[in-house]
This record gives C-alpha cells, sequence and structure tokens, in this order.
C-alpha cells in the first residue's frame, strides 16, 4: 500500500509537506503507521505541482529510490513553491515491476493522478477487460503495467467520450465500471485516490471485497493555513477528519470540502 498527499491552498515550499512535519511523506515511508499491507513504502516516489503563475500542464518529478535515499528531492523541494501538491510513495504489488514507468503520479496536461490500493491478481483478471474499453489514443497513452495507471486510463478515457463531465462525475463512473469488472470476474480491489487540476482536488475513499486504506483531511490548521491537506495519514497532531467509506471528497478553488457518497 502507497502513501498519498494532496494539498491545495495558499502557496507553500513543497519541503513544508514532504519533510518538515513530524508525520510527514518521508516518514511514513519507512515508518507509516496504518498501512494495510507492506511494511515500508521504498519502491519509488513522485511529486507533482503546478506553476501558479502560468496555465501549463503540471509538472512532475519522479525517482524509483526511496525518498530517504533520494539526494536531489530536498533541493528542489526548498526551491520549488506552488498552491496545489500532489506527493506519493511507493509500495509496489507484488509482481510490478520497479520501474520510472510505474512510478505516480500520473498525468494527462493538466490533470494529476495518484492512487494508493490495488486490483487483486490484475495482469490474470482485468488487465484485458480495462484495455478493451478505452480508445486508441488513451490505450497507446499507457506507459508502465500497474493497475493503478490504467484506472487512471479509464478516467481519462471517460473525460474524452463526456467532455463535459466534471471530475467528480468521471471519477464515480470509472470506480463504478471497475466495480462491475471486479463483480464480472470475481476479484476484489480496492482505490484511494487523489487527482488534481491546479484549482481543484477530488478524492476517493473505496473499496470493493475488501476494506479502504485509509484517508484523512484537515482544513485551515494553524501550521497550515487557508489550505486543505489530504493524506493516507495525519501529517501532525490536528483536527483530521476520516473520509467516510465509498465517498467522493471535492475541494474547490475557494478550499470549500464536500463529501458526497457513492
Amino acid at each position: 500500500m502507497c502513501r498519498l498527499l494532496g494539498y491545495l491552498g495558499s502557496k507553500i515550499q513543497l519541503d513544508y509537506l514532504l519533510y518538515k512535519p513530524e508525520h510527514s511523506l518521508l516518514v511514513q515511508s519507512y515508518q507509516p503507521k496504518e498501512m494495510t499491507s507492506g511494511v515500508v513504502n521504498a519502491d519509488g516516489l513522485g511529486i507533482g505541482w503546478y506553476h501558479t503563475e502560468q496555465n501549463v500542464d503540471a509538472f512532475t518529478y519522479k525517482s524509483t529510490l526511496p525518498i530517504w535515499n533520494d539526494t536531489n528531492l530536498p533541493q528542489l523541494s526548498r526551491y520549488i513553491e506552488s498552491r496545489c501538491v500532489l506527493g506519493y510513495v511507493r509500495s509496489a504489488t507484488a509482481g510490478q515491476a520497479l520501474d520510472i514507468s510505474n512510478c505516480q503520479p500520473f498525468r494527462d496536461k493538466r490533470l494529476l493522478f495518484i492512487h494508493n490500493g490495488y486490483i487483486d491478481n490484475f495482469r490474470k483478471s482485468l488487465y484485458r477487460p480495462m484495455r478493451e474499453l478505452l480508445n486508441d489514443e488513451v490505450y497507446q497513452s499507457i506507459d508502465g503495467n500497474t493497475d493503478s495507471e490504467h484506472i487512471f486510463a479509464l478516467l481519462v478515457n471517460e473525460l474524452k467520450s463526456s467532455p463535459d463531465s466534471s471530475l467528480e462525475q468521471a471519477l464515480q463512473k470509472t470506480l463504478m465500471t471497475v466495480t462491475n469488472l471486479a463483480k464480472l470476474h470475481q476479484v476484489s480491489f480496492s482505490a484511494n485516490i487523489i487527482i488534481g487540476d491546479g484549482h481543484r482536488l477530488v478524492a476517493s475513499r473505496y473499496a470493493y471485497g475488501s476494506n479502504s486504506p485509509t484517508l484523512y483531511w484537515l482544513r485551515d490548521d494553524p501550521l497550515y493555513p487557508d489550505a486543505v491537506i489530504i493524506a493516507s495519514e495525519p501529517l501532525f497532531e490536528g483536527n483530521w477528519n476520516s473520509c467516510k467509506n465509498s465517498s467522493i471528497l471535492t475541494v474547490e478553488e475557494n478550499l470549500d470540502v464536500k463529501v458526497d457518497q457513492l
């Protein structure tokens, strides 16, 4: 199980999210408290962010190193500032390659996507059924072989086929599509997801046939005023809210938070 982080709010240096909190993403990589499988998150990392002064595609930094061994990220995170950030440390599912193409966030222009969860026996169960639902453009865009990237591909496919859909609608349809396939092929899956577009965050806590991994959110903490943080585990002591099972959480640009049950 990976560890996820999403931030939307006042412009912030990345190191204030990745390194400075007492239970930062760095600490969660080697000493997680609430993982349901695995012990550490040592199979890579990824950070995504946006340049707030320009309407350009999202930026990403990825590595197959454990975050504690990455010597470049501490320096970059002191230099880069953003008001919308997604972060991730990876615990690879057995059988999935330790390769940069399998590191998140996955990106489609301004869209960023990170996933904590799994599809049971993915290569033998839902790999082909999911790919058969994709248009050729999205099919060809898949670089890796993870269940996470294929869920992202279904989301992008939904947005391209229904361009008037909101991120929430597209995410809900994607989760229902995977659920229907999982029922048909009698497998379980879980999908804690955070999506960003530079202006909003949309997240899910969801599972079929298994327990949902933990996911929390917090708004306007004294340490991080004018901001919302979403995380697999609380980064510090504070008034964290546990996301409900089978729910979609939306953080608007003005930081209003809405939770809808699926």
